[in-house]
């Protein structure tokens, strides 16, 4: 039975991704980091709805952390998600190829396996994507004592977004995936630009 990884300790956890095994591996710490800012991303909402000195920011906040709170829940599912999925692709390669229907039947099998190797890391960097577009507007109108803290959660939402698309592109090397390439490509520049957004505002208001 593979270990679910939400369970561990940091220390179990980075130990095992330090390990040999293959598992954990790169997706699997994509989505790590996405919890991880999603985590700062409620700390930074939590601070701005408990202080009445930020309520201009509340609504704001409460739309924010609803969104953070179950992504964070995701991201430690994907981090076992693109576990299993790697081991499917390497059970895949595995199977015998002793004679034509054997050989077609691997094929097919290694292929539905690699494609789902792709969507995993595929939905951890939509979901890093779509955590990071609302991060400018948490630095803006979030108790800015906490405002490094939201730099830092949209440098591991961009870190996670686009470490998850590396495991999406080596995935689709032999797939003939088009869609799944192009939408590598959007996530890209939306990531690049939310980080900036964010951190333009954090900087102007440390200034």
């Amino acid at each position: 039975m593979m270990d679910d990884y939400s369970r561990m300790t940091v220390k179990e956890f980075l130990i095992a991704l330090s390990s040999s095994s293959p598992t954990p591996g790169g997706g699997s710490a994509a989505a790590i980091s996405l919890a991880n800012s999603a985590a700062l991303t409620c700390m930074v909402c939590d601070l701005t709805l408990s202080k009445e000195k930020w309520q201009s920011g509340w609504d704001a906040a409460e739309k924010i952390q609803n969104i953070a709170a179950p992504i964070f829940l995701d991201a430690l599912e994907l981090a076992n998600k693109d576990a299993s999925a790697f081991n499917r692709v390497m059970d895949a390669w595995k199977l015998p190829k002793n004679n034509d229907q054997e050989i077609e039947q691997r094929k097919k099998v290694i292929s539905e396996a690699t494609l789902n190797a792709a969507n995993v890391p595929m939905e951890t960097a939509i979901k890093a994507s779509n955590l990071l577009s609302l991060l400018p507007e948490l630095a803006e109108k979030g108790n800015s004592n906490a405002i490094t803290d939201v730099a830092v959660a949209a440098l591991l939402a961009h870190s996670s977004s686009i470490g998850a698309i590396y495991n999406v592109r080596i995935n689709l090397l032999d797939l003939n995936e088009k869609g799944l390439n192009n939408k590598t490509i959007e996530i890209s520049k939306k990531v690049e630009e939310n980080l900036s957004k964010t951190l333009e505002i954090v900087d102007k208001k440390m200034s």
